[in-house]
């Protein structure tokens, strides 16, 4: 029996780069393929083509037999491939029905949109896959991880028989990672078949039937759940032993750094965001915020960042208020700040790397003098952190916009880390990184908070959450729900309490 996709020797060459050499790739009926990968090992690209965006400068790719001829997606989508993106593709003020049919309308005789038959479809295939959607609800009013059931009934009601899945549990509570596994297992059985791109070699080992690893472009080694454990991989993946357990200490904290009291600020759209919070952060410690995506740690941290004002409390840095200060004060006391939006509030896209790594000291010496900033230092140390931050470029004049993204992240991981601070907010610190640099980065926010600083660390990564912090606070609708010890706290808690279920949580 032929598999369902074959991509047999694709190669893909962009100026100084071979992003793909001869990349060979085989799905199954009915399986789960796992593909792991660095940072610029190829993962996207190959996608890419694979969806109509590159054409390949070699290689061919077959869907059941035959060879597709892939110029646009909407010959992936004819050929019956189908995606679901780490940013889901709705509009979040439409009904389920209206994102479903978006692009694939039904029309009535009269030439009006035929929702009633569409919702009918999206029932039956909800109930046919366990996918537990209403159609006729708003896809703003859904969870995240409802959200993504959509995203996967609008493949299902396109008749797709071949899903590729990426990073698909980045944004979802552990209830709702074992909806999904559920549901990819209920695709599976239906006869579906599933690419699974993910950074989580836990879920890989748990999850996939076949694991396919590629580095620097090719294909490295082909391997099973039952042949393979999360040491391997991680080396297969780096090219290296990685230690993937974090090792640290007990915390010894001091002096409270940051006090919160009474916190209250708004969303870009002026809605209530974070009502009421209050917590502190010590010298020597490690405060995680665990919690679902959008339930206002978006909002903290910009307010503690200067990026946003609060409309009621109180911030404390130091023993200064800082409440409403601008960026530039709170910087120049001592913080330190990992965005969650790397491109938005952490880079400007068209400045070379070398500028980016002094976006925030560019005028204090030894990078200026005077007016005038000391372009040979200003090199020197560029060229020194991106050698120890392990960015892939070709040198540090070439634009951050040109990097993949986990590239630009650790432009800012390296800017952040390499002065004196007293106070590190990271937010989503290894977001599209890959386990080396995962690696690296937990090591370095273990010494600083072994060199006296102070911490805050939010992360939708729950596992992280919970080998990084010292005490873990959970955000759920804008509120904090609970704060427990980090060495007490079980995933069953945490998973409840980002649910917003309290009171059960604190009897697990």
């Amino acid at each position: 029996m032929d598999p369902v996709l074959e991509l047999r020797g694709i190669t893909k060459r962009f100026p100084g780069v071979l992003a793909n050499d001869h990349i060979d790739l085989t799905l199954e009926k009915g399986e789960i393929h796992a593909l792991l990968g660095e940072n610029g090992a190829g993962k996207t690209t190959l996608m890419n083509i694979l969806y109509g965006l590159y054409d390949p400068d070699e290689g061919e790719v077959f869907v059941k037999g035959n060879k597709l001829e892939v110029n646009s997606p909407s010959d992936a989508i004819a050929a019956g491939i189908g995606m679901v993106h780490q940013h889901f593709m709705l509009v979040p003020v439409f009904t389920v029905t209206e994102n479903v049919m978006l692009g694939y309308e039904n029309l009535q005789p009269n030439g009006l949109l035929d929702r009633q038959t569409a919702a009918a479809r999206i029932r039956e295939i909800s109930e046919q896959y366990h996918l537990e959607v209403d159609p006729d609800l708003y896809v703003k009013d859904l969870s995240v991880g409802a959200q993504q059931r959509v995203d996967i009934i609008k493949l299902l009601y396109r008749e797709a028989d071949i899903f590729i899945l990426d990073e698909p549990t980045a944004v979802l509570t552990p209830q709702e990672v074992d909806e999904l596994f559920t549901i990819m297992r209920k695709l599976v059985e239906k006869g579906k078949s599933i690419i699974f791109i993910t950074h989580k070699l836990r879920e890989v080992l748990e999850f996939a039937d076949q694991i396919t690893v590629i580095r620097g472009g090719k294909v490295v080694g082909s391997t099973t759940p039952q042949e393979a454990d999360q040491r391997l991989l991680a080396s297969m993946m780096v090219g290296r032993a990685v230690e993937l357990n974090v090792d640290k200490k007990p915390a010894d904290p001091k002096d409270a750094v940051l006090k919160v009291e009474n916190l209250v600020a708004l969303d870009d759209r002026d809605q209530l965001a974070i009502d009421g919070v209050s917590f502190e952060i010590r010298s020597g410690e490690i405060l995680g915020i665990a919690g679902v995506q959008g339930n206002g740690q978006t909002e903290l941290v910009r307010v503690l960042t200067g990026l946003a004002h609060p409309v009621d409390g109180e911030i404390t840095l130091l023993g200064e208020d800082i409440t409403g200060a601008s960026p530039r004060k709170i910087t120049e006391l001592g913080t330190a700040h990992i965005p969650e939006d790397r491109q938005r509030d952490g880079l400007v896209l068209n400045f070379p790397i070398v500028d980016n790594l002094v976006l925030n000291t560019y005028y204090i010496e030894p990078n200026a003098r005077g007016v005038l900033m000391q372009q040979d230092i200003l090199l020197k140390t560029a060229d020194d952190l991106i050698n120890k931050f392990d960015v892939r470029t070709p040198n540090s004049v070439t634009t951050v916009g040109s990097l993949s993204g986990g590239n630009q992240q650790k432009v800012i991981v390296a800017r952040e880390f390499s002065r004196p601070i007293k106070m590190l907010i990271a937010s989503q610190p290894t977001r599209g990184l890959d386990v080396g640099s995962i690696e690296y980065i937990h090591h370095r926010l273990i010494e600083k908070r072994d060199a006296g600083v102070a911490v805050l660390l939010v992360s939708t990564e729950l596992d992280e959450v919970m080998q990084l912090s010292d005490r873990i606070a959970v955000m759920f609708d804008g509120k904090i729900v609970g704060v427990l010890p980090a060495a007490e706290a079980t995933k069953e808690q945490i998973g409840l309490l980002m649910a917003g279920v309290v009171s059960t949580a604190a009897e697990a």
